[in-house]
């Protein structure tokens, strides 16, 4: 069996294809970042869900390493 890295949007279970680093700056310091991961659907929505929180957001395609 193969493991699948899903995407991060709830009752998606699309395989990832990109990875989406954050941080909420009012409880994170600078060195501490999220990763979610997220699939070619849904990339947009999770990344425009935290900008609209005013987060720092980072796209990238493929998974982190």
């Amino acid at each position: 069996m193969t493991a699948q890295f899903e995407c991060a949007r709830a009752d998606c279970r699309a395989a990832a294809t990109h990875h989406i680093i954050w941080r909420n700056p009012r409880i994170h310091s600078e060195d501490r970042r999220k990763i979610w991961l997220a699939c070619d659907e849904h990339v947009g929505f999770l990344s425009d869900y935290l900008r609209t929180r005013d987060f720092p957001v980072e796209v990238f395609e493929g998974l982190p390493e």
